[in-house]
């Protein structure tokens, strides 16, 4: 036991125990070197009453072995039950979810014979930070949050990891044409980045038509990078159109740990029937073996795996008659991996591993020069339903201060004063923009002073947002129609 890797597995729910047993033995067939300890997570968890579906024993097993192979997982319905895959791929910094789509044409039906790409997804940012509010009683909020360095690090990490494989383009996937501050910053360091890896070929595209391409010439893509709503989509739009939902394996990875599994849920109605396609958690378990430094047996299982598609072997989820050969069940299915170690394809290309990469890190903060933050405004929200725009313009114009003065108010993101337009539907969520009389630069005190007055007004300010500039350029959004 020395020498074997010590890694976390869970069996989770459904189909989980049924497929997680069949991926052991190949892995253990093949000669993997390494050491489960197995934790309970799931279902049962959170019916004790554990919200997060995992309890403190298990945490204390992941953050020893660092490596988690975990099986699907059921989450009970109702509220107050969090998503355990985003819970553990927060609180261990899995950054970068990788997900790689291939055809298995002509043993998996698909349009797209030739695909094959792999997706890499920002895991910890955008609109999964999770922060929400309600605001009014008919607005709620969803904070979409995206840093520099986080995107730095997902962005280097799929051309490290595009270079590694040989993968000669890397596209990124941005919706900066709207989202000009957030989406936009995350093109803008992709393009900073690509510049470090001139023998690849970058390129970008809107988040629609991109999808779109993805769906009608996936062919034409390599890596994809992308943030994390975004790649949430696009992978299983790539999983379905490669014909292979239940065939696909995704790998969670972060600087100290890393998880691995399939992308298919728990199945509860064929659960306990035997019938089970192990193959997504199987190819999961075989990016683990990369990470952990077995490339060889990783490789060994992938070929066999390979075989066994392209001999007919085929569980009920892709059997096809006059293509299959052999239905077999969960444990069938392993029985023909395991046969199969040793052997090479034929139809499809063999596969060898690299190291994959690991340690991806951004500019150090040292490094950076930052920028000269000055505070020039501030936008103030209201929850307020006692008439128009005009009504309520004219209460604001009369809140000043000697350092502020009203600009602009808007609904929803649409301008309403001045010179708003009376077809524009408004809520009771209001967003009511200051900026400084005389002087641009404004202190905190000000903005103090000018709340202590729409307070007194008897107004109801639900948040603030303050406004800067940053080397002079503004670091906030105009309103549509400002």
């Amino acid at each position: 036991m020395a020498n074997k890797t010590p890694i976390t597995v869970a069996y989770g729910d459904g189909i989980g125990p049924e497929i997680m047993r069949a991926v052991l033995r190949i892995l253990d067939a093949a000669g993997a070197q390494i050491a489960p300890e197995v934790i309970e997570i799931g279902e049962k968890v959170y019916l004790k009453g554990v919200t997060a579906g995992i309890e403190e024993s298990s945490w204390e097993s992941l953050r020893r072995t660092k490596v988690f192979l975990k099986a699907p997982i059921s989450t009970p319905q109702g509220g107050g039950y969090k998503s355990l895959n985003v819970t553990t791929r927060k609180s261990l910094g899995l950054y970068a979810n990788v997900r790689p789509v291939q055809a298995y044409h002509p043993f998996v039906d698909t349009l797209h014979p030739r695909m094959d790409l792999v997706i890499v997804r920002e895991n910890e940012e955008d609109l999964y930070a999770g922060i929400e509010h309600q605001q009014t009683d008919q607005v709620v909020q969803c904070l979409k949050i995206i840093s520099r360095p986080g995107s730095e690090k997902i962005i280097r990490y799929a051309f490290e990891y595009a270079r590694a494989y040989g993968r000669k383009k890397v596209t990124c996937f941005t919706k900066d044409n709207i989202m000009k501050m957030t989406d936009g910053l995350f093109r803008k360091v992709f393009d900073e980045v690509g510049q470090q890896y001139p023998d690849i070929e970058k390129e970008h595209w809107i988040i629609d038509i991109g999808s779109a391409l993805l769906a009608d010439e996936p062919e034409r893509f390599g890596v994809i990078v992308t943030l994390n709503l975004y790649g949430d989509i696009i992978s299983d739009i790539a999983a379905q159109i490669a014909g292979s939902v239940g065939m696909g394996g995704s790998a969670n990875i972060g600087d100290q740990c890393a998880m691995f599994e399939a992308i298919h849920g728990s199945a509860p109605d064929i659960s306990g029937k035997g019938i089970a396609n192990p193959s997504g958690l199987l190819n999961g378990a075989i990016s683990m073996l990369v990470h952990i430094g077995q490339a060889d047996v990783a490789a060994k299982i992938h070929n066999a795996w390979l075989c066994t598609i392209e001999s007919g072997v085929h569980t009920g989820d892709i059997y096809k008659e006059g293509v299959s050969k052999k239905r077999v069940g969960t444990e069938g299915f392993a029985d023909a991996v395991i046969e199969r170690l040793g052997q090479l394809p034929h139809h499809f290309k063999a596969v060898s591993y690299q190291t994959a990469p690991k340690d991806v890190q951004p500019t150090p903060l040292s490094l950076q020069t930052r920028k000269k933050k000055e505070l020039v405004g501030v936008d103030v929200f209201l929850d307020w339903t006692q008439g128009t725009a005009n009504d309520l313009s004219k209460i604001m114009e009369e809140i000043k201060t000697p350092a502020l003065k009203l600009k602009m108010i808007s609904n929803r993101g649409v301008k309403v004063y001045p010179d708003g337009m009376p077809e524009t539907f408004c809520s009771d969520h209001w967003r009511c923009r200051y900026t400084a009389v005389s002087d641009p630069i404004i202190k905190h005190t000000d903005i103090v002073e000018l709340l202590q007055k729409v307070g007194e007004a008897g107004l109801d300010f639900i948040k603030t947002e303050h406004l800067y500039t940053f080397d002079g350029v503004r670091g906030y959004s105009l309103e549509q129609g400002e």
